[in-house]
């Protein structure tokens, strides 16, 4: 078999929003094009962490926070990222909560948002293959720069440098949340104390903040999230628990 021909494409990775974020545009474009295309979508991403970060005094998120600034003050962006984190709250039954640590938090939100932004803004400029990963939040569409099929890795929730899942597609949206990293840092809000019983949450939709969300809100709810995400339409889902069972939709696109 005639190995596909390989285009050029673009590979970038920068440190923003306190982790890698990294770029990989597969179309055969003009080496300048994809410059410009791939500084979009990194000045985008700084754009992104300036406006909500929590650890920046000088963010927008920090300056609501501090009553600074008015909702009817606030950027476009800003208003529609508290709508649908209220939005949120109620298909959740309340377990994504951007106010979980009594303080407004929107990052279980944001990035995954941030990064399919920034995919929908490729498509448009006629860059459709190409694979957005925010942190171990995905978004890729099309194919790779060998003419495939993605190939997006689960990152295995004990060992940093093996999978325990590979997915693969051509349009996916893939948010992980999990405690493996920074610790127990996702709180269940009805108990006001850190989540157990999963110890990492895939979610695979049409919409990659949405998915970030969900992921997030399925940890919080413990072990009832893999019945909430059993019947969560339109998506599917890898969950490895504290005990250390993978269970994943039938539908889930895993490689063999």
């Amino acid at each position: 078999m005639t190995a596909p021909l390989t285009r050029p494409g673009l590979r970038r990775v920068e440190q923003i929003m306190g982790t890698a974020i990294s770029l990989d545009l597969a179309d055969d474009l003009p080496a300048a094009t994809l410059d410009r295309l791939a500084d979009d979508v990194f000045d985008w991403m700084r754009e992104v962490d300036a406006r909500f970060s929590t650890y920046r005094a000088d963010s927008e998120v920090r300056r609501f926070v501090r009553g600074e600034l008015l909702l009817s003050e606030a950027s476009t962006d800003l208003r529609a990222v508290l709508a649908t984190c209220a939005e949120l709250w109620g298909t959740t039954d309340g377990f994504f909560d951007a106010y979980a640590t009594g303080e407004l938090d929107p990052s279980g939100y944001v990035k995954g948002w941030a990064a399919q932004v920034a995919s929908d803004r490729l498509v448009a400029a006629g860059a459709g293959n190409h694979c957005v990963n925010a942190g171990g939040d995905v978004r890729a569409r099309g194919h790779s720069a060998a003419g495939r099929p993605w190939r997006i890795g689960v990152r295995h929730p004990w060992d940093p440098m093996a999978t325990c899942l590979v997915l693969t597609g051509t349009d996916l949206a893939v948010a992980t949340s999990g405690v493996y990293e920074r610790g127990p840092h996702v709180l269940d809000p009805r108990r006001g104390a850190p989540a157990v019983g999963l110890r990492s949450v895939t979610v695979v939709g049409p919409d990659l903040g949405l998915a970030d969300a969900y992921a997030t809100a399925a940890v919080a709810m413990g072990v009832a999230g893999i019945g909430w995400l059993d019947r969560l339409p339109g998506h599917t889902h890898a969950i490895v628990t504290d005990d250390g069972r993978l269970l994943h939709s039938t539908t889930l696109p895993v490689t063999p």
